[in-house]
C-alpha cells in the first residue's frame, strides 16, 4: 500500500522534544525523541522482549530504557544494557532505527531501507528562505481515510466548484478543460481560466482590481506531497509560457500526506506567497481560510473512504480523474519496484 524508500513528514519540528512521543506511520509504531544535543531519534516502538512500547519507558541520557525490565537502547536501536543479566546482553535485543531529519520547520522520517536515506532526496521547497515571500503557520489534521483519496482530491481542480463554494471556487472551475502532464516526480493537472472574477478567498489579496487570468496548478509528487499553485494576474497577461508581470500574485499551498495506516492519514500543510512577507494579518486570514477549506475536504473524504470500501457497489471514473489515475499508476510502480528489490 505504501512507498517506503522516501521521506515523509513525521510532524512539526517544534512538537518533538525530550519526551518519548509515540506515533504510527505507514502502519509501523514509532517512538520519537530528541537527544540532549537536540538531534532527533526515531526507533521502533516495541521492546523486543515482550513488546511493551518503548514510549512507556523513560530516557536515560540519550538512550531509552524499557519500562518492563530495563533493556536500554541507543539511537541506533542497539541494546546497551540488560539489568537482569548485565554480563549477557541478548544478541537479538535490538530495535529498528529510522533516519530522521529537520528541515523546512518539519521533522521528516525515512520509512524504508536506512542505507538509502539520502537527505538530498528530500522534497525541495523553493524560496523557503527568501525574505520577500510570506508564509503561513500551517497546520495539520487527521483524516479517517486512505491517503490516496486525499491525493486524488489534490489532483482535482474541479471539486472546488462544489466543495469550496465560499473559498476557492470561482467562474470556470466547474467546466474549463484540464491539462494532464506526467513529470519525473509525479503528475500535474492544470488549467488557465481567462478573464474571470477571482475566487472569494483571493479577491482581497490581489494587488489589482477586476477580472483576472487564473492558473490552477495541482501537482502531486511521490510519495504523497502536493504542490498546489494559484496564480492570479491581470487580464491578458496569463497563459502557459508567459513571464509574470509585477502585479502577478502567486500562492503555493504545500500539502504533505503521511499515512498512519490504510484507513487514516495525517495531513500537514502551509502556504507560501510572493507578497506581504511581514503581514501577520494576511497570514492569519490565509491560514484560517485554508483550515476551513480542508475541514470541508475532510467531511467529504471520510465519506468517500467509507463508500469506496464497499466494493460490492461499483464505481465509475470521470474525465477529471485522469491525473489521479496516472499518479496511482506511478505509486503502484514504485511499490512493485521496492517489492522486487526485496526478493532479489
Amino acid at each position: 500500500m505504501f512507498v517506503k524508500n522516501c521521506w515523509y513528514v513525521a510532524g512539526w519540528s517544534r512538537d518533538f522534544g525530550r519526551e518519548l512521543r509515540a506515533e504510527t506511520y505507514l502502519g509501523e509504531r514509532v517512538v520519537i525523541y530528541r537527544k540532549e544535543d537536540g538531534s532527533p531519534v526515531a526507533l521502533e516502538n516495541a521492546c523486543p522482549h515482550r513488546k511493551l512500547p518503548l514510549s512507556e519507558g523513560r530516557l536515560k541520557g540519550d538512550a531509552v530504557e524499557c519500562g518492563y525490565h530495563g533493556l536500554t537502547f541507543d539511537r541506533s536501536g542497539a541494546c546497551i544494557a540488560a539489568p537482569t543479566q548485565p554480563d549477557s546482553i541478548p544478541r537479538r535485543a535490538k530495535v529498528k532505527s529510522y533516519p530522521v531529519i529537520d528541515r523546512y520547520r518539519f521533522l521528516w522520517i525515512w520509512m524504508g531501507d536506512p542505507a538509502r536515506a539520502d537527505p538530498d532526496k528530500l522534497f525541495t521547497i523553493e524560496n523557503f528562505d527568501d525574505p520577500s515571500w510570506g508564509m503561513t503557520d500551517g497546520g495539520h489534521m487527521d483524516i479517517d481515510c486512505n491517503y490516496l483519496w486525499i491525493c486524488d482530491n489534490l489532483l482535482d481542480p474541479s471539486h472546488v466548484a462544489w466543495v469550496h463554494v465560499t473559498s476557492f471556487a470561482g467562474a470556470g472551475t466547474d467546466d474549463e478543460p484540464l491539462s494532464v502532464e506526467k513529470t519525473d516526480r509525479g503528475v500535474i493537472v492544470s488549467r488557465w481560466i481567462m478573464d474571470r472574477p477571482p475566487s472569494p478567498y483571493y479577491a482581497n489579496l490581489l494587488p489589482f482590481q477586476g477580472n483576472c487570468d487564473r492558473l490552477q496548478h495541482y501537482e502531486m509528487c511521490i510519495p504523497s506531497t502536493a504542490l498546489n499553485k494559484s496564480v492570479y494576474t491581470p487580464v491578458g497577461t496569463g497563459g502557459y509560457g508567459k513571464a509574470p508581470v509585477p502585479e502577478t500574485f502567486v500562492n503555493i499551498s504545500y500539502n504533505f500526506m503521511t499515512p498512519i495506516d490504510e484507513d487514516r492519514t495525517r495531513y500537514f500543510w502551509f502556504q507560501h506567497r510572493n507578497t506581504d512577507p511581514d503581514n501577520r494579518e494576511v497570514s492569519e486570514f490565509m491560514n484560517n481560510g485554508a483550515r476551513m477549506a480542508f475541514e470541508e475536504d475532510r467531511a467529504v473524504l471520510e465519506k468517500v473512504h467509507e463508500g469506496m470500501k464497499r466494493t460490492e457497489i461499483p464505481h465509475i471514473d470521470l474525465g477529471l480523474d485522469a491525473g489521479a489515475r496516472q499518479f496511482r499508476l506511478r505509486v503502484d510502480r514504485e511499490i512493485a519496484a521496492e517489492k522486487s528489490e526485496l526478493t532479489v
